[in-house]
């Protein structure tokens, strides 16, 4: 019962700060992406849990507009960081979502938005993403051997690192199987897993060479549509929207 408990008020803090960030995406990154849910701090264990489902996302209206983030959204980040290092024998996408909040932080720690940083490889940093002598970068070998329909439920998994002028080994990997990518898209927008078409749907709307046919726009406002009232959706949705328009790089 208690389990179950904890697990409705983490989905519940995802929801409330996803909300914020597709809020703050609407409206040009004025809103405050945090809300309302960061005010009791990092002390609170389920609102720590939720910045690390939601990842690097967090802060995504800042780095696309060119805003700071708050105190209180940078030391979640951090802190989030920090209390939930992936182990050596993560998975992928555990491994590449610590990747890419470290790589937020370190963004707004320099105050850059879409310039290339240096690789990730300082172990004396407070983010540092691992111990001294570790490798900083993750395996990639999934995105060249993983079958079309496993890249697009990991590519999904890892849409907070679908950002515009960043190039990085995850967008570099997908770059190269769009086509598989696009598959995987259409795949799940017939299976109504409106997470798993967003998630892809953000990496197509950065990516090069998408398919024509693919239908790409009309399929995002299908998803706004069907997604209902899961702000993980709206967050995907709004995001690729941007990409697709234009924002600042």
């Amino acid at each position: 019962m208690e389990q179950s408990r904890t697990s409705a008020l983490l989905q519940g803090a995802v929801q409330d700060l996803a909300s914020g960030v597709a809020s703050a995406l609407h409206g040009g990154g004025h809103a405050s992406p945090s809300g309302d849910v960061l005010r009791d701090g990092t002390a609170n264990g389920v609102v720590l849990a939720a910045v690390r489902v939601l990842g690097a996302d967090l802060l995504l209206p800042r780095l696309l507009f060119r805003t700071a983030p708050s105190e209180p959204e940078r030391a979640a980040v951090q802190e989030a960081v920090r209390a939930f290092p992936p182990r050596p024998d993560a998975a992928p996408t555990v491994a590449w979502s610590h990747w890419g909040m470290v790589r937020a932080l370190r963004r707004a720690d320099a105050g850059l938005t879409h310039t290339p940083l240096p690789s990730l490889d300082d172990p004396d940093s407070p983010t540092s993403p691992g111990p001294p002598g570790s490798t900083v970068d993750p395996d990639t070998g999934w995105l060249r051997d993983d079958s079309w329909q496993t890249l697009t439920h990991r590519l999904a998994l890892l849409a907070a690192l679908a950002v515009p002028g960043e190039d990085g080994p995850v967008a570099r990997g997908a770059q190269q199987r769009v086509v598989d990518l696009s598959r995987g898209f259409v795949r799940a927008v017939r299976r109504r897993d409106w997470r798993q078409a967003a998630g892809a749907g953000r990496w197509l709307a950065l990516l090069r060479d998408v398919p024509e046919t693919l239908g790409l726009d009309t399929g995002l406002d299908f998803m706004e549509l069907m997604g209902g009232d899961d702000a993980c959706v709206a967050l995907q949705v709004r995001a690729a929207r941007l990409m697709r328009t234009g924002v600042p790089v």
